[in-house]
């Protein structure tokens, strides 16, 4: 791994020719807690600093700016910032799309967001969101690349069409294996937008380059994106894990590993991993998952003993970056539990993000295929395998005249 690489915020901060054309214009910051240079420095406060700079806004996504809200639907409000007296604009409010008169409080806007590479994560969304207003409105979009940190790998199902939510920007797998601004850069041209877009690329970047694969493992300190991404394992993992936020089994939440660890009250964690084990063993490669027991503090199961499962894909002697695929490591998990226990009330029904009739799992995975093939006693791994590896093809051959390393 190189030890020069520069996120976009760094070099933008660094470079006062790139920031050249934002003299005289008023520069607007969309952000959260990860958004911070490689001193550790927040983005609003580092680029506050600059004296060319005329910073006239600011905007939060899911969990805020500095980051404050625990779960999803736990809405964020506007205030003024405190520090540099700036309005900053909730985009998990009243309201997740800007509204005309937050469109109208800067020229150019910089996205400075860190992703974690998974098609459910809300901050592509709201990228979405912001690129159709600043089309619609005339504006300027700047991206500040930051780094996929699960890489490149491609897996899950494409988003069909008539599934698009908060949670599902567009036709994607659950594994993109995009950064934000080749996203940026897809987003434009699968939607024609007519927007002045312009990405500040890193420089340095290795996605395939050990021990991080995607993250600069050792150079850069991991600051949690939102709340619930407290390390790498968890961000290599989400692809799969997001999927039990649309189940009755717990995700963690309330533990120390969220989203790394599966889990309830009511299964034998032993079985289950056999039965995963004799369905699908190959889905299983490139990660070790334990039998493990925890106790939830808040969320699901709060307070009951768990019997659950962790997945590690830390260390170099059991992980392999391109033989994981936590799609289907998580997919069998729901598999091997229904035929063990065919009446386990696994899917829960609940309202997910602002949508109240549609179920959590088929937003999740942006149709019902999933669902479907998990409850068909008749279906087997090689089915879903079928599906999902025909769209894996069609997704891997599509974004790549959008990859910028």
């Amino acid at each position: 791994m190189t030890s020069s690489i520069q996120f976009g915020l760094d070099r933008l901060l660094d470079t006062a020719a790139l920031r050249r054309p934002l003299a005289g214009r008023r520069v607007a910051l969309l952000a959260h807690p990860a958004s911070v240079t490689r001193s550790l420095v927040h983005s609003l406060d580092a680029l506050a600093a600059l004296p060319d700079l005329q910073l006239t806004a600011a905007f939060g996504p899911q969990h805020g700016l500095r980051g404050d809200k625990q779960d999803n639907m736990v809405e964020s409000p506007d205030f003024i910032d405190p520090l540099h007296h700036i309005p900053v604009f909730s985009l998990y409010g009243e309201v997740r799309r800007p509204t005309d008169a937050m469109m109208d409080s800067f020229d150019v806007l910089l996205v400075d967001l860190q992703d974690l590479g998974c098609r459910i994560y809300t901050f592509i969304t709201t990228l979405r969101y912001v690129l159709e207003a600043a089309a619609e409105h005339g504006k300027t979009v700047w991206v500040l690349d930051r780094p996929n940190p699960a890489g490149r790998p491609v897996e899950g199902l494409l988003l069909r069409a008539g599934w698009e939510s908060f949670v599902g920007a567009g036709p994607l797998p659950m594994r993109h294996g995009l950064t934000m601004g080749e996203l940026a850069r897809w987003f434009i041209a699968t939607l024609r937008l007519d927007v002045d877009c312009q990405v500040i690329p890193m420089q340095g970047w290795e996605p395939d380059a050990a021990p991080g694969y995607g993250w600069p493992a050792g150079e850069r300190s991991w600051i949690n994106p939102s709340p619930n991404a407290p390390n790498l394992s968890m961000a290599r993992a989400y692809a799969g894990t997001v999927m039990l936020e649309g189940t009755t089994l717990s995700e963690g939440r309330g533990t120390t590993r969220p989203l790394e660890l599966f889990g309830a009250p009511d299964i034998d964690a032993r079985a289950l991993l056999a039965a995963m084990r004799a369905l699908a063993p190959d889905w299983l490669a490139g990660c070790v998952l334990r039998e493990c027991w925890f106790e939830p503090t808040f969320h699901k199961h709060a307070g009951l003993l768990c019997n659950g499962l962790q997945i590690h894909v830390e260390d170099a002697a059991h992980y392999d970056h391109g033989a994981f695929r936590p799609w289907r490591v998580q997919a069998l998990a729901f598999k091997a539990l229904r035929l063990l226990q065919p009446d386990y009330p696994l899917w829960r029904d609940f309202a997910y993000e602002y949508e109240h009739d549609r179920l959590a799992i088929d937003l999740i995975n942006g149709s019902a295929l999933l669902r479907e093939w998990v409850d068909d006693p008749a279906a087997a791994p090689g089915d879903l395998n079928a599906l999902a590896a025909a769209d894996e093809a069609v997704w891997g051959a599509e974004r790549a005249s959008y990859l910028l390393y």
